[in-house]
């Protein structure tokens, strides 16, 4: 009767074991005999251009520098005149049982949202108004909404 195919007795697992140790031995071996590598020889360079090279850089292109010529900080900004927040639009809806409505921007034609209490006078559609812009939850918010005369 033949054995399974998967069986190994322990004479087969301990000639893989001997032969393995051996080709182990032997790439050792060969390692050592084939040339050290030096420490020069695993030195890699950088050029100017940031490029990785093998030759060291010419001591003599090298280009000196200013010291007082490098900025560090962030250079101070020149003074700018204040913008004006407050725009001018026309209420393009409003419900008033709601409490809620649309201005369109006369400048950037954009539609705004604007709620009752963002509101110093009480609008009507196709009122002019004067208002100023803030960030909503949901979007852009008018806010400090009076007429405008």
């Amino acid at each position: 009767m033949a054995r399974p195919a998967g069986s190994w007795n322990k004479k087969e697992v301990q000639k893989k074991k001997d032969q393995k140790r051996k080709e182990k031995e032997q790439k050792k071996l060969e390692r050592k005999e084939s040339g050290r590598s030096s420490l020069d020889d695993m030195i890699a360079y950088v050029d100017e251009n940031g490029m990785i090279t093998s030759t060291p850089p010419d001591p003599t292109t090298k280009a000196e520098i200013d010291l007082d010529d490098i900025q560090i900080s962030v250079p101070k900004d020149s003074e700018v005149e204040p913008v004006s927040t407050t725009r001018t639009g026309i209420v393009t809806f409003f419900n008033e049982s709601k409490g809620f409505g649309f201005i369109k921007d006369l400048k950037t034609q954009e539609s705004i949202f604007v709620h009752v209490n963002g509101l110093i006078d009480e609008v009507k559609e196709n009122n002019r108004v004067t208002f100023e812009v803030e960030k909503g939850l949901k979007g852009p918010m008018a806010v400090k909404v009076k007429l405008d005369k």
